[in-house]
C-alpha cells in the first residue's frame, strides 16, 4: 500500500526536527511551499503541518508561519507512549447500508490498518450490547458518526470521563467537546445558493426533508441564507416552510414562484425531482434543483443532479489519524473542517426570462 502523501511531508519533517536540522524556533516552509516542494495540494501539505503540531513538535502563529518548538519530550519518548493494548478501534454507524451517509471506510480503514489497528464496525445498538467497561476495555478508541447529538449522551459522558478516545463525524457534541471531523456545511450551503444566483434565479427555496433539523442540515440552511443576503435577495425559505414529503409543495413552489430548489440533502432532491416529475413539471426547464452529498444515485437520476460533495474519504481518513495521533500524544485533538465542492450536472440552468 503506497504511503499518503502527506505522511511523506511529515516524515521529511519530523526528521528534519528530531535531528536539529531544524532548529528551535527556525520557521518552517509555508503551505504553499511545501505544496509546491512535494506537488500536492495546500490541503495535503497542511494536514502534514496540523500532524507535526499536534505531535507537540511545531507551534503556528497566526499570519506568520510555523515554527519548530522547544522539545519537552524526545522522539524516544513520544514513540515509547504510544501503546495500543488491543490494536482495535470502533466504527458506529446509524445504519450499516444508509444511502445518506457516505463511505467513510475507503479513508479510514487503511489510514488505521497501516497503523495495525483493526476496525470493527457496527450500529448505535452495540450501546446496548455493551457496557462501557466492556468497550474501553475492547478497543483503543472509538469513531462515531453522529445522527442525533442527544442520543446515548449518559455512555458518551461516561467514555469522556474515562478520558477514553472517542473521534466524532458530521457534527459537534458540544457539551462533550469530542474532537470533530465535519464537512464545511455552511459554505457548502452557499456555494449551492450562489450558483443558483449566479444562474439568474431570485426566488430560491431551502427545502428540508423532515420535522427535525440535524446540526449539519442547519449549517447548510444558514450558508443558504448567507447567500441570498450578500446578492441583496430578501425572499427565503424560513425552517418551518413545506417539506419534500409533502404532496402541498407543488402548491407551495408556485404560490412564491419559486424556480430554483436547494435541498438539505441529495435524498430529499430526488424525492422532490419525482413529486415534480409526477405533476408534470419538467427539471430543470420548470425547476432547477441542486442536492447535498453527491450520493452514488444523484449521478443516475433523470436529470442527472446538480449537487454540493463532501469528502468523506479524507473525512474517514483525517479521523483516523486524529484517533492515532490522540493515542500517540494522550492528548486529545482538535476540530478539522473539511472543505466542499459543487458538481454542476443537468438539474440545473438559466432561468428561462
Amino acid at each position: 500500500m503506497s504511503q499518503p502523501l502527506y505522511k511523506k511531508i511529515l516524515t521529511d519533517l519530523r526528521e528534519e526536527i528530531l535531528s536539529g536540522k531544524l532548529a528551535v524556533e527556525e520557521q518552517l516552509p509555508t503551505e504553499k511551499e511545501l505544496s509546491d516542494r512535494y506537488q500536492v495540494s495546500r490541503i495535503t501539505s497542511k494536514r502534514a503541518l496540523n500532524e507535526l503540531e499536534q505531535e507537540g513538535l511545531i507551534y503556528r502563529v497566526r499570519g506568520k508561519g510555523s515554527f519548530v518548538k522547544a522539545k519537552e519530550t524526545s522522539a524516544t519518548t513520544i514513540e515509547e507512549s504510544f501503546v495500543i493494548k488491543n490494536n482495535k478501534a470502533l466504527f458506529i454507524l446509524p445504519f450499516l447500508n444508509d444511502l445518506s451517509v457516505g463511505n467513510f471506510t475507503e479513508g479510514l480503514l487503511p489510514t488505521l490498518q497501516q497503523e495495525q489497528i483493526e476496525v470493527s464496525m457496527a450500529t448505535l445498538d452495540v450501546f446496548k450490547q455493551k457496557t462501557v467497561d466492556e468497550l474501553t476495555q475492547e478497543y483503543d478508541g472509538l469513531i462515531y458518526y453522529a445522527e442525533d447529538t442527544d442520543l446515548y449522551l449518559d455512555i458518551l459522558v461516561k467514555l469522556s470521563m474515562k478520558h477514553f478516545p472517542v473521534i466524532v463525524l458530521d457534527k459537534k457534541h458540544f457539551e462533550l467537546n469530542f474532537p470533530t471531523i465535519l464537512s464545511d456545511n455552511v459554505n457548502g450551503g452557499f456555494l449551492a445558493t450562489q450558483q443558483l444566483i449566479n444562474q439568474g434565479h431570485e426566488r430560491i427555496a431551502y427545502l428540508f426533508g423532515n420535522t427535525t433539523h440535524p446540526q449539519s442540515v442547519k449549517n447548510r440552511y444558514v450558508g443558504y441564507l448567507h447567500a441570498l443576503n450578500q446578492a441583496d435577495i430578501a425572499f427565503h425559505t424560513s425552517s418551518g416552510d413545506e417539506k419534500a414529503t409533502n404532496n402541498d409543495l407543488i402548491e407551495y413552489l408556485t404560490e412564491n414562484n419559486i424556480t430554483g430548489i436547494v435541498c438539505e440533502n441529495d435524498l430529499v432532491a430526488i424525492e422532490a425531482m419525482r413529486i415534480l416529475k409526477q405533476q408534470h413539471y419538467h427539471v430543470p426547464d420548470d425547476f432547477s434543483i441542486i442536492g447535498f452529498d453527491n450520493i452514488q444515485a444523484s449521478q443516475f437520476v433523470d436529470p442527472p443532479l446538480t449537487t454540493i460533495a463532501q469528502d468523506f474519504t479524507l473525512i474517514g481518513a483525517i479521523a483516523g489519524e486524529t484517533l492515532i495521533t490522540w493515542l500517540k500524544t494522550k492528548k486529545m485533538p482538535q476540530d478539522q473542517k473539511v472543505p466542499v465542492r459543487l458538481i454542476t450536472r443537468q438539474s440545473t440552468k438559466e432561468r428561462n426570462r
